[in-house]
This record gives structure tokens, sequence and C-alpha cells, in this order.
């Protein structure tokens, strides 16, 4: 079935593609047949490989090349003396494996912030430990070259030259699976410390400026009671698509660092300015940007059920995103196809059958088209899970999921939409 096809079939009052069964547990709602796509698994064993969050670029500019961590264990957390391979697959020569370079400062979800650099055609980066601090290293693939800068980063600035990041040993002591294993965080005795927080990093000298630190968020806004004693710590950090803000994520433990976190969603400039916080639920889990303007978010906000809902930047505004097709949490980004606001890919956490499903959700007709099933057997739990965090392609045609394979553990797999996207 062509593009053209599908969409005429989802406006139709009868349409013959659609199934009016229903869709795995973990969605709900009418859904197209799950088509059959061209789809191979581009990373082998005996070791194991995947790539980690959602929100960078995976795929060069010509999306040929994918990038990959490398790992021989799996089903624990890392030790202070693990390290990981880091690499790319050549799609255009038989899934070549190509070695850039090691790192030990890694984690299971998120890697070690692998990516590529924006405005860079061949340069890469990601994180590692040297001594007693961590740091980035900046690659240039094609011909060799690396330097190092004096911090670890999180997320990148469309102009590849800033970034922003904060304090994965905090992180780390308050949430494993998401900083990294081998250094202690210097504040952890303290709840809301003011000389960490958010970062803004220049890439060129390494030099790295505190912009807002962790007490000024715990004290802006009206805050939550479940602060009172909480202990507290910024993540996920991105960047806007025009580059002069950024969102975190402030969490906050209570009792100390010992209760369950609570999430407020900011939005702040790069330099610091105009801090907002744009989800006060305490319920902010994944989000992108959409555009320079809004962010789509899985939240509860007041008096709202769970669901995924679009907020203007620095206003009350916020409206659903899916209502009842999208009824669980996911990792969602926007396919840069058409004016990028049309198709939402998005996936699952596993279902009660232990699987994870990888959909796409077409906005202006409201229909989910099944991309895959990806089993997660029951050793991938918790820390060492293995979401799928789909990631598109820079034409937006092709995605990448981090899944098991019998015999293998996690590889990475590579599916092609173009005929669904168009």
């Amino acid at each position: 079935m062509k593009r053209r096809d599908f969409l005429k079939a989802v406006t139709a009052t009868s349409a013959g593609c659609l199934l009016n069964t229903t869709l795995p547990q973990s969605l709900s709602a009418e859904s197209v047949d799950q088509w059959s796509l061209p789809t191979r698994v581009i990373t082998t064993g005996p070791k194991h490989h995947w790539f980690g969050y959602y929100d960078k670029w995976q795929f060069d500019p010509t999306d040929r090349f994918v990038l990959s961590n490398e790992v021989s264990f799996e089903h624990r957390s890392p030790r202070e003396s693990d390290s990981i391979g880091i690499g790319m697959v050549d799609t255009g020569e038989a899934d070549r494996w190509i070695p850039l370079g090691t790192t030990k400062a890694w984690c299971w979800q998120q890697g070690c912030m692998l990516q590529w650099v924006p405005q860079r055609e061949h340069t890469v980066l990601w994180n590692d430990r040297e001594g007693d601090q961590f740091v980035c290293r900046i690659l240039d693939t094609k011909s060799g070259d690396q330097r190092t800068v004096d911090t670890p980063i999180y997320s990148l600035a469309p102009d590849g030259q800033t970034a922003v990041t904060t304090d994965f040993r905090r992180i780390q002591d308050m949430r494993k699976g998401y900083g990294y294993a081998g250094l202690a965080d210097p504040h952890r005795d303290e709840l809301a410390p003011d000389d960490s927080g958010l970062w803004r990093v220049d890439l060129e000298s390494g030099d790295r400026e505190l912009v807002f630190s962790i007490a000024e968020a715990a004290s802006t806004g009206a805050g939550n009671p479940s602060m009172e004693g909480a202990k507290h710590y910024f993540n996920h950090l991105l960047v806007s698509p025009d580059g002069n803000r950024t969102i975190f994520l402030h969490r906050w433990r209570p009792d100390g660092g010992r209760g369950k976190f609570r999430t407020r969603m900011f939005t702040i400039g790069l330099d610091g300015s105009d801090p907002y916080v744009l989800d006060p639920s305490g319920s902010t889990s994944h989000f992108i940007w959409r555009d320079d303007e809004y962010i789509c978010a899985w939240t509860r906000p007041e008096g709202q059920p769970w669901g995924f809902y679009l907020f203007k930047d620095k206003t009350d505004e916020v409206e659903p995103v899916g209502r009842g097709v999208m009824t669980k949490n996911g990792h969602n980004t926007y396919l840069p196809i058409g004016d990028g606001t049309e198709w939402i890919l998005n996936d699952t956490y596993p279902d009660r059958d232990r699987v994870q499903t990888v959909y796409l959700y077409h906005v202006p007709t409201e229909k989910v088209v099944k991309v895959g099933d990806f089993p997660s057997p029951r050793v991938y739990t918790g820390e060492w899970r293995c979401d799928t965090h789909p990631r598109y392609s820079r034409d937006g045609k092709t995605i990448c999921v981090d899944s098991p394979v019998e015999r293998s553990g996690r590889q990475l797999h590579l599916i092609d939409i173009s005929e669904i996207v168009g």
C-alpha cells in the first residue's frame, strides 16, 4: 500500500485496510495492519549492540553510517572498570562494523551520549572517564583526529558548537541506569546544591558555565508539598531546534532522596535567562520538541488523565495529543516529513506478554500504523532493560531500534518505513 492509499483509507468511512481487532495491550485504537516492512538486524554477536536514547542523531548526514555501543555482557549494572566499544555500522558495505573508540562512562538507558555533531559531516562525540573526571571525546571519523573536552555533555545545540550538561555523578546517585559508575557525587549529602545544575558548554574551548543551579530550580515556581525535605537533581536535557532554549527535568525524591521521584518540566534560555516551569504537575516523563515553540510530553496535567500533551513554551497552553490512541507512555519523536508535525514515531513498554510495539501515529487522521512487535524476555528488566527507543534517519524514512535477538542479546534493527511516509 502506498502512502496516498493509506491516507485515502484512513479517512474513508469504510477502510478495507484497517483492522477492527484490538491492538497489543499497550495501545488502544483501530490500527492499520502491520505491513511487511523491510527489516534487518545490522549488528551481530558474540558482542551485544545498542544505541540508547531516542533524541540523539544516530545516523550520519548521508544515512549510511549508524552509530552503536558494543558490550560483552548484559543483565547487570556497569562497574567502574567496565569499558565498552564505540563504533558505527556501514550499511552501504554489508553492515561492516567500524570501531571508533572505547569509554568507561556509560549506562544502559542512554549509553555514553554517542551522537553525530550537527553541522559536522564526519564528526561524532561521546562521554568517557579520564582519571577523576568525566570528559567528552570528539572524533573526526574520516581523518581520525580526536580531541578531548574536560567535561561530559548531555545535549547538543543545532549549531554543533554549544552543548548543555548536568552532573552525571549526581544522576548516578539518584537513579542508577542514567548516570555513570566510577565517581561519587561531591554533593551527595546536600538536598539542593547551589553550585551544581545546568551548565552551558563551548565545544571548541571546552569552557563551561553554570547557568542554573539545582538550588535555584528548587526555589522557582509554586513548588510542591513533596519537595519538603526532598533531594533534587536534573535529568533529560534537550536543546530546542532553534538553539535558543533547552528543556530539563527537575526531579526530586522525598524523604532525603529515599522516596519515589517526582518531576517538573522546565524550559530555560541557554544563557540561563527566563526559566519557566512548563509542566508543574510532578508527572512529566518522555518529551520532544515538535518545533521551536511546542513540546509534546507524556504527563498528567492537573485535572487531566495520563496521556501525551502538546505544551506551548512559556505559556499555560496545553492540549491532548493522540487521546484514546496513544494511551501508554513511550519514547516519542516527530518525523522530519513535510512540515515535521504530521507523523509521530513512538513505542511502548513490554505488555504482559513481554512485547514492545513500535508504531507511527498520523496526527491529521488520528490513526496508528503498527511498525513492528519486538519481544523483550523477562531478564531485560529494571536498570538493564532494553527499550526499543526508536530513532529515525535524517530523511525520516528509516527507523533503528534496540531489541534482543535470540542467542545474540540486544542488537540494532533497521526498518524501512518509506512506503508509509512517502
